[in-house]
């Protein structure tokens, strides 16, 4: 007999979300509680120094780390929202000690699938900025993506790309975990039913959904 109160997983998540996404959620735990030990040393005065801003920052680095990565790969039902305050503050934390200065420049809150496909576009794209950019993702009045990025420098390996539109079996190879947005957003892309779009130019890369 089955109980009434049994979980069912809804048709459009898949194994590997709900992997990242209990991923995610247990690694929280652990890294916030490091981070209230480090406020608590703090406060005593019991340390200081080079060494404690060390830790500090790493784990202020996973924490963000850990809220882009639960909103990239995590679970996302088709009826839950993602405000822009909370989309906004998980893309620039993310950044926030690396080579790329982002910004997110959507007004209205949007469908956590949305704020998905924009993020696994963001790891796409970051992929081919090995030197930094100044990097703008920004959602139009008819719902398409357009993510913007002025580098230095673009670096893109087309068959790795071609994934986005033609599968893994594209890019000839076995694809590296360092590589699973390119499948992930290609999946989440065909679910939506919406087309990824990229062009490396001088002085930058943009891509877009149409």
């Amino acid at each position: 007999m089955m109980d009434d109160h049994s979980h069912t997983v809804h048709p459009t998540q898949t194994l590997a979300e709900l992997i990242g996404s209990r991923l995610c959620h247990d690694l929280s735990n652990p890294l916030g509680a490091i981070g209230n030990g480090v406020e608590l040393i703090e406060m005593t005065g019991a340390a200081d120094g080079p060494e404690m801003e060390l830790i500090r920052d790493a784990v202020a680095d996973a924490q963000a780390r850990v809220r882009f990565f639960r909103l990239a790969f995590g679970a996302a039902g088709p009826d839950q929202v993602t405000s822009t305050r909370e989309a906004a503050a998980a893309l620039t934390g993310y950044h926030r000690a690396g080579r790329i200065d982002s910004s997110w420049n959507v007004a209205p809150d949007l469908s956590r699938r949305d704020v998905k496909l924009a993020f696994l576009m963001v790891l796409c794209a970051e992929s081919a900025l090995p030197m930094g950019a100044e990097l703008e993702v920004s959602h139009t009045a008819s719902g398409q993506w357009q993510l913007r990025a002025e580098a230095p420098r673009v670096a893109m390996d087309e068959a790795l790309w071609s994934v986005l539109r033609f599968g893994p079996s594209a890019a000839g190879r076995a694809l590296r975990p360092a590589e699973a947005q390119f499948l992930a957003l290609h999946v989440l892309a065909e679910t939506l039913g919406v087309t990824i779009n990229y062009v490396a130019e001088e002085g930058g890369l943009r891509m877009s959904t149409t």
